[in-house]
C-alpha cells in the first residue's frame, strides 16, 4: 500500500518550487537589466500596458523553460 505522505517528496517539491522561483527572479532582474529603462516604473508609474503585455509574455516563456529545466 502506497504511502499517501511522504515528507521526501514533500522535501523535494518545496526545494524545486524555490529554486524555480529563484531561477524566474534571477531572469527578470537580468532581463531588466539589459533593457534601457527600468521597467517596473515604466509598467506601475506610466502605466504602459503594450509594456506591461511584453513583459507578461516574456515572464510565461522564462517560468515555462525554468520548468522544462526542472522538471
Amino acid at each position: 500500500m502506497p504511502d499517501f505522505f511522504d515528507p521526501k517528496i514533500l522535501f523535494n517539491s518545496l526545494v524545486y518550487s524555490i529554486l524555480g522561483v529563484v531561477m524566474f527572479w534571477v531572469s527578470f532582474i537580468v532581463i531588466d537589466r539589459l533593457t534601457p529603462y527600468d521597467l517596473w516604473n515604466e509598467i506601475v508609474a506610466k502605466k504602459n500596458q503594450p509594456l506591461a503585455t511584453v513583459v507578461a509574455a516574456m515572464c510565461l516563456g522564462i517560468a515555462i523553460i525554468v520548468a522544462a529545466a526542472i522538471h
